[in-house]
């Protein structure tokens, strides 16, 4: 799991249930199964969705008004609702709309798609109704989807629409990358990386000095450090400026373009503070029995795109 599903996740649920909302969070493990993931496996696909959830209570989601629901469970218990509702979003929508939703598959609309992938997405266009989600909370990737199911609330005269809450994709931590890649470990931080391993990884990031525009770095701040801790850190020589905390990225940004904080201020301080975020988890995994061996396990697994 990379920093983004595991932290930027764990920020979005804890800010929705100190809202009041109850979030839902879908397991979608036949979801992985049809597009293909730990090569079609369901039962490693289930062992990995047990590893996610461990990481989530390990980081600090707050789980009072959290339920975790497997895909599987639940459609095959009221199966009776959710086919004809996959088949009626299927039959008023053509195949191109469909297609044109591959995007939340990590796929493109080039791929050479299985007839499985034509049904994720009315699949999970059918969730939104299935599990009566007032708002949808998902990445800007999943963003398709989420407007196919508006369609089809006009399609079916329902006024009622579900809100799409989407959030911001980190970049990759290299150069040019727009998104993050499991298949790439230097492109970003990994909810189990060691303190030395995200050290280097940020120390070889792309930081241009007094560029925000693109800048993975500046992104994290923004998108993780700022939101969990409500302030970042930098600690420098006196003679480079002395320490300084930002509590807003308008702030750091002034000092950033003006070549006040300089990328060598920057990188160790963002390593520092995704390190004391990850610790945590690190320790839980170290410590707890079952947690280690799930671990374990799941490293042992080879992912399959």
């Amino acid at each position: 799991m990379h920093i983004a599903q595991g932290v930027m996740k764990a920020i979005n649920v804890n800010k929705l249930t100190s809202a009041g909302c109850t979030v839902k969070i879908w397991i979608a493990d036949w979801f992985a199964q049809l597009n293909n993931k730990m090569g079609g496996d369901l039962k490693k696909i289930q062992t990995v969705g047990r590893y996610l959830i461990e990481i989530w209570k390990a980081v600090g989601m707050n789980l009072e008004r959290v339920e975790f629901l497997w895909s599987s469970e639940e459609i095959n218990s009221r199966a009776h609702e959710y086919w004809p509702l996959v088949m009626d979003i299927a039959r008023r929508n053509t195949l191109p709309r469909i297609v044109r939703c591959s995007q939340i598959m990590g796929r493109s609309e080039q791929d050479d798609l299985t007839a499985a992938q034509i049904f994720y997405p009315c699949m999970q266009c059918a969730d939104v109704f299935f599990l009566k989600a007032d708002i949808c909370q998902l990445g800007m990737d999943q963003r398709k989807v989420n407007v196919l199911a508006r369609e089809y609330c006009d399609a079916i005269k329902r006024k009622n629409k579900p809100i799409i809450l989407s959030h911001h994709m980190l970049p990759g931590l290299q150069q040019g990358q727009e998104k993050m890649s499991k298949s790439d470990p230097s492109s970003s931080i990994y909810m189990e990386d060691e303190e030395a391993e995200v050290n280097v990884k940020i120390k070889k990031a792309y930081c241009p000095p007094q560029v925000v525009e693109g800048n993975p770095c500046l992104e994290y701040i923004k998108y993780i450090v700022l939101p969990w801790f409500g302030s970042f850190e930098v600690e420098r020589q006196p003679e480079n400026g002395g320490n300084k905390t930002y509590a807003s990225m308008e702030e750091l940004i002034v000092d950033y373009e003006s070549g006040t904080l300089h990328p060598a201020d920057v990188k160790p301080a963002l390593s520092k503070a995704l390190n004391r975020i990850l610790q945590p988890v690190r320790d839980h995994f170290k410590n707890n029995k079952e947690a280690k061996e799930l671990l374990k396990t799941v490293k042992g697994y080879r992912v399959t795109r």
